[in-house]
């Protein structure tokens, strides 16, 4: 029995698969992503680990009910947090997540005056406020006290591990979306070092992503109900996991995926980086590497929407015991493709690809009093797929069309969103049985990792048909005149973003 781990951005999911990719047991913990200014987005690593722990303790407490019992453990977490340790290994900052933006100007100016292209180049990452490496250079300039003490800086998993194991070890693709990692010598880029002003000695041990570690430490095996010499394995991030729980680790495949956030990406077998700086370029081993964009904007635009906007539809669903989702996607279901004309750009937290802007917010345009809350859940749904659609877009003129395109997610479990993204995209979309996949990913990495099977390739016997949603001609129509406005409407809105004046309020929602 395989166990894959996933840190996510707003909940820990762990799912446990026996050889042939079959569910045995799955828990999932939330935890909150705080905003203690507009541009910051931060989460507690206690907190983080409470619930990884506990999601794991209850599906290990699961299999023992089964006579069944763990052959490992592996990772998946999401890119680009960063955590200052002092020289205890305890934290002295929270964990700056992907959605942090406090790093706009040291982002800029590494673009702008210190190659910033040659070193997207070299190290895979996007040269943008969600890397670490400017993060690195805002505590140097903005926190030096921070700096001055921090005697390790590490990312979320880094983090668990060393609460777990007491080592401080990073696998090449946690490290290869940190802009600091060298792509060709799988090691920490001197020039990315020199421009955060950090030495390799404050970082951690890159190691592949197969690595396993033994030795659990016996507090935390027994909480678990594990054996101290379970093997636990490194993992991956969860873009790549992503992919290789899709089955999409060959040329040609495409994979996308939204939960809090989302992406599109495609496999390659060697490093390969866009000219321009516009996708990614991260490692699963050392012959699958993903390239592609990654959207701010996914699935916590709709939460947005249920806590912030219309928190009674939730209030709603809860006194009848259901999922407020549900509830949501039933009234946007009621309304025609493009909602009427309301037209959602998301961009509640800055954004990444295509464009790479952290300074864009959120718009509804063409609101009207004919619109109600219906008309706002359709045209979030429909917002965000616009999004993705422009990230496809430029992914094609690195990798060339895709043959097929799979995707996954916790928007996957909504009919109503997978049919927009057939309709949006204009083409056949497949929707594997798992929708965890970056868990499905992790435990796949496990079994080649432990020997149990002899290749990733044979992660696509384990993905399941699922569904294969058609899109619906006329509602095509309608969404590719809709993706032109969209485009239009960003080009025209952007540099009033530039312009428009912070908000003196904290922002202080989770």
């Amino acid at each position: 029995m395989f166990v894959g781990v996933d840190l996510g951005t707003t909940s820990a999911k762990v799912v446990a698969y026996d050889t042939k990719g079959g569910v045995l047991a799955e828990s999932e913990r939330e935890y909150p992503l705080r905003s203690p200014l507009p541009d910051r987005a931060e989460q507690d690593p206690e907190e983080i680990l409470d619930a990884a722990l506990s999601s794991l303790s209850e599906v290990v407490q699961a299999l023992a009910e089964t006579d069944r019992q763990v052959s490992g453990v592996a990772f998946s977490a999401a890119m680009h947090s960063l955590i200052a340790l002092d020289k205890d290994g305890s934290p002295l900052t929270a964990a700056l997540t992907y959605a942090d933006n406090r790093a706009t100007d040291q982002a800029a100016r590494i673009r702008a005056e210190m190659d910033g292209l040659s070193v997207h180049r070299r190290t895979g990452t996007p040269v943008h406020p969600m890397s670490p490496l400017a993060k690195l250079l805002w505590f140097r300039e903005e926190d030096p006290d921070t700096f001055e003490a921090a005697a390790r800086w590490v990312s979320v998993k880094e983090y668990i591990f060393y609460r777990l194991f007491g080592e401080f070890l990073v696998d090449y693709s946690i490290a290869s979306a940190t802009g600091l990692f060298n792509l060709e010598a799988l090691g920490w880029d001197e020039g990315a070092l020199g421009i955060a002003g950090v030495p390799e000695e404050k970082l951690s041990r890159p190691v592949p992503t197969t690595h396993a570690v033994r030795g659990l430490d016996e507090t935390y095996a027994r909480r678990l109900g594990l054996d101290a010499g379970t093997p636990f394995i490194l993992g991956a991030n969860d873009g790549v996991l992503a992919n290789l729980g899709l089955g999409a680790i060959e040329p040609g495949v495409v994979a996308m995926s939204i939960g809090t956030s989302g992406a599109v990406r495609t496999a390659v077998p060697s490093p390969a980086v866009d000219e321009e700086g516009r996708t990614f370029c991260y490692a699963l081993t050392e012959s699958v590497w993903v390239i592609g964009g990654p959207i701010n904007n996914g699935g916590i635009a709709l939460r947005w929407l249920r806590d912030e906007v219309f928190p009674e539809l939730r209030d709603a669903a809860e006194a009848e015991d259901r999922d407020p989702y549900d509830l949501m996607g039933e009234l946007a279901a009621g309304v025609e493709a493009g909602s009427g004309g309301l037209v959602f750009l998301p961009y509640l937290m800055g954004e990444r690809a295509p464009h790479w802007n952290p300074e864009v917010k959120g718009v509804f345009f063409g609101l009207t009093l004919r619109h109600g809350r219906e008309h706002m859940i359709r045209a979030v749904l429909e917002g965000v797929m616009y999004q993705m659609h422009g990230v496809a877009r430029s992914l094609e003129e690195v990798a060339g069309k895709p043959d097929r395109v799979r995707a996954t997610g916790g928007f996957a479990r909504s009919s109503l969103w997978r049919q927009i993204t057939a309709d949006v995209f204009g083409r056949e979309i497949s929707f594997p049985e798992s929708y965890q996949s970056s868990c499905l990913g992790a435990a796949i990495l496990c079994m080649k990792a432990l020997g149990e099977i002899d290749s990733l390739e044979e992660a696509t016997k384990m993905v399941g048909t699922g569904d294969r949603q058609q899109p619906d001609e006329q509602n095509a129509r309608v969404y590719r005149e809709l993706v032109k406005t969209f485009d239009r409407l960003y080009e025209r809105l952007e540099p009033e973003f530039s312009e428009s004046p912070e908000s003196p309020e904290s922002g202080a929602g989770e």
